[in-house]
Formats: structure tokens, sequence, C-alpha cells
């Protein structure tokens, strides 16, 4: 398994979460088992701090939204918004370094169905 660790700021953050293929089973609620949480988001998912937002993301027509909330409330999944109907194409995330050189954007490609681990680890960047 691959491991990854990502050094961030002590300041509060915005996580962007895809759901199929990288927090579930890809097109799991299409199937007559329903989703399956991927091996390691719970736990990683534990370690985000309550301060920061969380965005869950999803070409899943919104007709599915009652299920994948369900599914996501008896899994204890935190998240602040939650997005249905997004284009199946890539996801552009753009935005400005702050002047300290703080780096304000990462991009953190996974390989579908899997969830190689993740290490948070704060520092006390100056904003």
């Amino acid at each position: 398994m691959a491991e990854k660790e990502i050094v961030l700021s002590t300041l509060p953050h915005t996580w962007i979460f895809d759901i199929d293929g990288t927090l579930v089973k890809h097109n799991g609620y299409l199937t007559a088992e329903g989703d399956t949480l991927l091996d390691g988001v719970t736990e990683f998912l534990a370690t985000i701090p309550e301060k920061d937002m969380i965005i869950l993301l999803t070409a899943r027509p919104s007709e599915f939204r009652g299920i994948t909330e369900k599914f996501l409330r008896e899994n204890n999944i935190r998240y602040d918004h939650i997005i249905f109907d997004a284009p199946v194409g890539e996801r552009i995330v753009i935005n400005d370094n702050k002047p300290s050189g703080l780096i304000m954007a990462y991009a953190i490609e996974r390989t579908r169905d899997k969830w190689d681990k993740l290490t948070l680890v704060e520092e006390n960047i100056q904003s």
C-alpha cells in the first residue's frame, strides 16, 4: 500500500472528496448490495479536524440523494455540503497562494476503489 504524507498549516481547511471510487466502491449504489466504504476511509476522515469543512462531490444523479445521505449517516461520514449531478470529466481546483508562500491548493489523485494511506501532518505555518 502506498503512503502519502500531507503537510498542512494549522489554519482551517476545505476538503473536497469525490464519492464513487474514492470513498466508496465505484457505482455500488447501482447494485443490489448498495454502497460499500473503502477500507481506510473511515479512519482517515476521523483525522480531519472538526474546524475543517468537508464537501462531497458526485456525478450521481440527484435522484439518489436520499439513499446516499442515508448511507453516509449510517456510516457516520461527516460532511458539510454535498453536490450531486457533477459532470463526469476532470475536477479542477484553482486558488491563489498566500504571499507568505503557503500553498493553497492540492490535488491528490487516487486509484479507483482503493484507499492508499494518507497521513496528515500539521505545521504552524504563518498565513
